[in-house]
């Protein structure tokens, strides 16, 4: 598989009640120096495969050497679960995904295998 099969990154930014409100500001600076970042919404409780609340931000595959880096710097208390979008959810959630901060256990059972 090469690169080019990457359709884009999702970071998703994982917060508890009391760290919601550096998860807000770190998302304010966010938006400000990755206005190419597509924001999600507020998820105040675990969504999907996802054990906390939690944003997330879709990029381009040209935003990763940026706003990568910046994330592993500035994520604070929080935890950030990084994947890339090929299409095959399960492997991009399991095998292809890098954790900064604490790496949490994602319920990967609803994925179906790909292929």
């Amino acid at each position: 598989m090469g690169l080019d099969a990457i359709r884009d990154y999702h970071a998703h930014i994982y917060y508890e009640a009391d760290t919601r409100s550096f998860a807000e500001t770190l998302r304010k600076e966010m938006e400000a120096l990755f206005s190419q970042g597509r924001y999600g919404r507020w998820h105040d409780h675990p969504v999907g495969p996802h054990p906390s609340a939690m944003f997330q931000v879709a990029f381009d595959a040209d935003l990763f050497p940026t706003l990568v880096p910046w994330l592993m710097l500035n994520h604070g208390l929080l935890t950030v679960f990084l994947h890339p979008e090929t299409g095959d959810e399960l492997t991009d959630h399991a095998e292809r995904a890098i954790w900064i901060g604490r790496q949490q256990v994602l319920k990967l059972d609803q994925f179906k295998p790909h292929g």
